[in-house]
């Protein structure tokens, strides 16, 4: 019995012992219970004293003694603890009283128990017992934001927030002093903060964007304006992408306002837009209507997007600064709009007419200006003002010049590849055909010597053939998609094997000079195709003198130690030949200087160009790991420059020097071919020419067929020349097959296509080369022979 009253003694105990970190409300709370305790403990005792029994006595009498004993020890701790907190409390409460920031001291309810007098005359701390009460009317939500910090702080040992309201910047600290007392600090930045200079107090509002739409910065201005801090574009305007130019619709916490969007850049992927008034509006309200007349358009001057105010009928009132260096000097009072910029498909006239009634479709115009400096793409948009009482138009420029010169790249990139395309699959189907002619004429040759009468006609026809060829590369030239036979050349070596010809090129009335650097180096290109490059470039030369002239070649070892930069290209630092070639003509003017290496763009007159040279000179020299460039002055001339990277020759090792094996004289030869072409023009004459030369001969149309031939076992067979691309199985895919039981065989690829087409399919099949068509009698019989020697 006596044990059972202790325990249930205890469990009362510890149920009614008050927590160290309650509120105010705790003390007493935990005095009536100590009391409560205490009167339990009497009334035991005298049950104790009347009772009886003598063993409920004892236990009744043990029972009372304990309670009054502990009720006694708890009236003494909470008392010592009163008085710890009493005494913290007026340490902090003396600490914060000169502060001159609103200071309050809660507990973690957000119950105040103190507060410093700069809190008390700032807030109504009578009315309000929280300080969530007393920060309700400063902004919305407070409960949230105090809940936050006050984890932070727990964890922490303090923490901040900024918060952005109408009235201002508003700046929240919190310190946890003790287990049950919290610091809060009310900081108000805007009240205390005055701008530095006046030329800040007067800002513009402006915002930082970064790539992703994500607002990086915002000045004060564009805080106040907006009325708190956001971090994203979609949270500030209704309708995105935000176009400059035009007045936009931005959220504020006063409700949504219109806004004229003003974009300057800002470095890399990042863009700063002003917030400016719309032009239907005043600028300066608080101004007196007299001075704003006498400001009148000079209030614009300073703004950082140019602007242009334009009459109905098209002519420039007024423009500020920034105008003035977009369009150049041709911006002038009474200058008509169409006098400085065209592109817009239509008359100037009519959109100005189309804006000012109110029926303009499209807000905004992409128009090139009329500059003869240089190239100049902006994008215009109007808008409609009254100006005195009558109508005008506001016309806000943005440079676009770099958008539109990326679009043209773009739009140049996709005709390229669709000419190349085209090109490409031309070039089979007319090279297979180009390969029947001019083979079966060598076959006719062989049996014609110079004395027969149809000698002459297989020469035309061969010829003709090979010009037809030529034609074929110089589609594919410009479209890099020809195959580069390349090797080591010496500039010197090659130019004096075309002096001749370039000769016979300019005529009589124009001079050929020649100058070389004593100490030209190597290079690695296509000779045939590098000779096309400096034929073009001549003749080029020569029709821009067409009274005569000199033309200049000259060529120059040149070690960069950096990178050039030039025409928006990087030319890498290290050793170049360089190849200029100049002349003393007309001169390209500077706004076509972009598109002399566009295919089928020309400068001469109709029927005397095809815009083909300088695309294919562009082509071939990109597709040799070079870089060519022009500068021209209208009236002076113009000079091409190539730039050839310079091949670093290693000298081989004596012990590795050997002397190349000489093919036997013998016209015949021995060894098993099988060919697989299934165009049957070009199969046939290439079996009559190999037969021709000794060897056996087994025809396939097809792969398949191919395949169904080496199943014999018996069959020994040392050449595969096949035809790459063929209805059904491939030509790589077939011999990859056959070469698993046969290893040793090696292989002739033949195609119509470019060699870089399936240039990884061949170099993972040991073993083989590559013909390209259209190929000759002797092209094919001296490939076939260096595979079998």
């Amino acid at each position: 019995m006596r044990s059972r009253f202790a325990q249930q003694g205890s469990s009362f105990l510890q149920d009614i012992a008050p927590a160290p970190t309650e509120g105010p409300a705790a003390p007493v709370k935990g005095a009536r219970q100590i009391n409560w305790t205490i009167a339990i403990g009497v009334f035991l005792g005298v049950l104790a004293f009347v009772s009886p029994f003598r063993f409920l006595t004892l236990g009744l009498a043990s029972s009372a003694l304990t309670l009054i004993a502990l009720s006694t020890f708890l009236t003494l701790r909470r008392a010592k603890v009163a008085r710890v907190q009493r005494s913290d409390l007026e340490v902090i409460s003396d600490f914060i009283r000169q502060d001159a920031t609103p200071s309050i001291v809660a507990n973690p309810d957000g119950r105040i128990k103190a507060a410093n007098p700069s809190a008390v005359r700032r807030y109504d701390l009578q009315a309000h017992a929280t300080l969530a009460g007393v920060l309700q009317g400063a902004f919305a939500n407070p409960g949230g934001v105090l809940f936050r910090l006050q984890t932070r702080a727990v964890a922490t040992g303090s923490a901040q927030e900024d918060v952005f309201t109408r009235a201002g910047h508003i700046r929240l600290c919190v310190h946890a002093v003790t287990s049950d007392s919290f610091v809060w600090r009310i900081e108000h930045v805007t009240e205390r903060a005055a701008p530095k200079t006046a030329q800040e107090g007067h800002q513009l509002p402006m915002i930082m964007v970064g790539r992703t739409d994500a607002i990086l910065f915002m000045n004060d201005a564009a805080r106040m304006l907006i009325g708190s801090r956001v971090k994203g574009l979609d949270r500030m305007f209704t309708k995105l992408p935000v176009v400059p130019g035009l007045v936009t619709e931005v959220s504020t916490t006063d409700g949504p306002r219109d806004v004229l969007i003003a974009e300057v850049k800002a470095g890399v992927a990042r863009r700063a837009l002003y917030l400016l008034p719309p032009p239907d509006q005043t600028m300066i309200e608080s101004a007196p209507q007299t001075e704003v007349q006498q400001q009148g358009w000079q209030a614009f001057q300073d703004l950082p997007v140019p602007l242009i105010k334009v009459a109905p009928d098209g002519r420039v009132q007024s423009f500020n600064r920034l105008a003035t260096r977009l369009i150049g000097v041709s911006l002038t009072e009474d200058a008509h709009l169409g006098q400085l910029m065209e592109g817009l498909g239509r008359s100037i006239s009519d959109w100005i007419k189309d804006t000012m009634a109110g029926r303009m479709v499209q807000k905004s115009e992409f128009l090139r200006l009329k500059r003869t400096d240089q190239e100049v793409f902006v994008q215009v948009v109007l808008n409609r003002i009254t100006d005195d009482g009558k109508p005008a138009l506001i016309a806000v420029l943005h440079d676009a010049t770099e958008l539109k010169t990326l679009e043209a790249q773009f739009v140049q990139s996709q005709k390229m590849q669709a000419i190349g395309q085209l090109a490409g699959g031309v070039a089979h189907d007319f090279n297979n055909l180009l390969t029947a002619i001019s083979g079966h004429c060598d076959l006719l040759l062989l049996r014609h010597d110079q004395a027969d009468p149809d000698y002459g006609d297989l020469i035309q026809i061969n010829q003709n053939a090979n010009r037809a060829a030529s034609l074929v590369g110089q589609l594919l030239a410009f479209s890099r998609k020809q195959t580069l036979r390349l090797e080591t050349i010496d500039m010197r070596d090659t130019l004096a094997d075309l002096t001749h010809l370039l000769n016979r090129l300019v005529g009589e009335k124009i001079t050929l000079t020649l100058s070389h650097d004593p100490v030209l180096k190597p290079v690695r290109a296509d000779k045939r195709q590098l000779e096309q490059v400096l034929m073009n470039l001549v003749v080029n030369a020569r029709d821009a003198m067409p009274a005569g002239g000199e033309i200049r070649i000259v060529t120059e070892y040149v070690d960069l130690t950096e990178p050039l930069e030039r025409d928006r290209v990087s030319v890498p630092a290290g050793s170049y030949v360089s190849v200029q070639v100049s002349d003393d003509g007309e001169g390209i003017p500077a706004d076509k200087m972009q598109k002399v290496f566009e295919p089928f763009y020309t400068t001469k007159r109709t029927g005397e160009g095809t815009g083909l040279g300088l695309s294919t000179a562009y082509g071939i020299i990109k597709q040799s790991s070079g870089f060519i460039f022009v500068d021209s002055v209208v009236g002076e001339g113009t000079t091409f420059i190539l730039y050839l990277p310079v091949y670093e020759t290693k000298a081989p090792k004596a012990a590795a020097q050997a002397t190349p094996r000489a093919l036997p004289a013998t016209s015949t030869e021995d060894g098993v071919i099988l060919l697989v072409e299934d165009e049957a023009p070009v199969r046939a004459f290439a079996s009559r020419a190999l037969r021709l030369r000794g060897y056996t001969v087994l025809e396939a149309d097809s792969a398949e067929t191919a395949l169904k031939t080496l199943e014999d076992d018996t069959l020994s067979i040392d050449v595969f020349v096949t035809d790459v691309v063929m209805p059904g199985m491939d030509g790589p895919s077939w011999v990859r097959e056959a070469l698993k039981e046969r290893p040793d065989v090696r292989v002739v690829f033949v195609s119509g296509y470019a060699e870089d087409s399936f240039g990884e399919e061949q170099t993972k099949i040991p073993n083989s080369v590559f013909l390209p068509k259209p190929f000759s009698l002797t092209d094919l019989t001296e490939t076939v022979q260096s595979q079998l020697h």
